[in-house]
């Protein structure tokens, strides 16, 4: 009885002796304690703490921020253009409403609405001109683009088929010095035909309402013009020139196409936002993927810097190592003593980094407001970056894709160190006495 109980009792495991048990932990974490002979190794520890912390924030900062600016252009550009440009290929399209109604009729389009589209030069009050967009446009077709009916900050749109007035951006009256009521001149080369030439078109319109989307490129150039209007100043009475339509699921235009060719009765070309945009935001993207691969080298460095501290603290510990193998530590248990002594840096560095990349992106406009006082100068130049805001935006799945890559960086950097103390054997450790 006393014989078949031995052997169970022999190989019985002692409490807490398991992979990664109190005793290994325990050492680990005196290893992490700072010395007075052991200050560069706490040194080299901090500065790799800093540096996996300092690089997973600036990289959930910077993805965040160009998620937000790649989102913000992209609610702008789509709130103020169509989402699909119908163009006639046959003949004019004078049958304009008939062909935006039957295209409404189609399930998933919110509106389609018809367009006179036509390029001039502005003159106002003060400044030689700027070049211009007009878009004439009927004034229920206007109140339903949210970006621009929402945005009025001065004067309103409440008959704006009735008269001879217009709806310009916030910084076109800036450059042009417009109030509301002031008359803004369009000049169009393309005017009357006379027999020395065709001479340019001029006149005056009154400012009716002053939009800001927010975005500095539209907000300096697009003049809203009743639709009525812009057919006699651009000679296309009784024509549209496109059709604009707005759909519910920017992403599934292409399978709307066939259905709104259907609906148009007639020879049409249709171009979506991704076609007229492509390479701006192909560019965004370019970008975008390689501010994140040269931002990871910040977390590869500080990584190596991992590396360095622990080898190091295994040449200073040697002896300790020498100890713990002849008192009957495994060189399993070595290994993870040191793979948790490595670990814990990268992962507390990381949670830090998080929390305070989290902390920036939720203050990033205040930041910015504040560096922009201390300098004295404009960080973020609207007139430079479309956008009158700097934003930011966090996906989920990007900054868990961030922590993840930094744990594995960091866990692979104890690897090495974490091996090369689980090869030494009592003798070779005592020879680093």
């Amino acid at each position: 009885m006393s014989q078949a109980a031995a052997p169970s009792a022999a190989t019985a495991r002692p409490s807490g002796a398991g992979p990664f048990s109190v005793f290994e932990r325990m050492v680990a974490w005196r290893y992490l304690r700072s010395r007075r002979k052991e200050t560069v190794i706490s040194v080299i520890a901090s500065i790799s703490f800093l540096g996996i912390m300092l690089g997973v924030a600036t990289l959930i900062v910077v993805m965040a921020v160009m998620n937000g600016f790649r989102a913000e252009l992209l609610t702008r550009i789509l709130g103020v253009n169509g989402h699909l440009i119908v163009q006639p290929l046959d003949s004019p399209l004078e049958d304009y409403a008939q062909v935006a109604a039957r295209i409404n009729g189609v399930p998933g389009v919110k509106y389609a609405i018809p367009l006179i589209d036509g390029q001039v030069l502005a003159q106002g009050n003060v400044g030689g001109g700027t070049g211009a967009l007009v878009r004439g446009i009927r004034g229920e077709d206007l109140s339903k683009i949210a970006i621009v009916a929402d945005n009025i900050k001065q004067g309103t749109l409440d008959g704006f088929d009735t008269g001879e007035s217009v709806a310009i951006g916030k910084r076109m009256a800036e450059n042009l010095g417009l109030t509301l009521g002031d008359t803004i001149s369009l000049i169009s080369p393309d005017g009357d035909v006379t027999p020395l030439g065709t001479t340019p078109r001029l006149k005056g319109y009154k400012v009716a309402a002053i939009f800001e989307v927010g975005m500095s490129e539209y907000d300096s150039s697009i003049v809203y013009m009743p639709f009525s209007e812009a057919q006699l100043y651009f000679n296309m009475d009784g024509r549209a020139q496109t059709i604009e339509i707005y759909v519910d699921n920017p992403d599934d235009v292409d399978a709307l196409k066939t259905q709104v060719e259907t609906a148009a009765q007639r020879p049409i070309d249709m171009v979506d936002w991704r076609q007229r945009n492509q390479t701006f935001f192909s560019a965004l993207q370019v970008e975008r993927n390689v501010m994140f691969m040269i931002l990871t080298l910040i977390v590869l460095v500080a990584a190596l810097n991992i590396i360095s501290g622990l080898i190091m603290l295994v040449k200073d510990k040697g002896h300790d190592i020498a100890i713990l193998r002849t008192m009957g530590a495994s060189r399993g248990a070595i290994l993870r003593i040191f793979l948790m002594t490595g670990a814990a840096i990268g992962v507390v560095g990381t949670l830090a980094g998080v929390l305070l990349g989290v902390v920036i992106c939720l203050n990033i406009e205040r930041i910015r407001e504040f560096f922009s006082w201390v300098s004295g100068t404009v960080l973020f130049n609207p007139e430079l970056y479309f956008l009158s805001q700097l934003p930011a935006r966090m996906d989920v799945s990007e900054t868990i894709s961030v922590v993840m890559m930094a744990l594995v960086l960091s866990f692979l950097a104890t690897l090495f160190p974490a091996w090369r103390a689980a090869r030494l054997d009592p003798v070779e450790a005592l020879r680093y006495e």
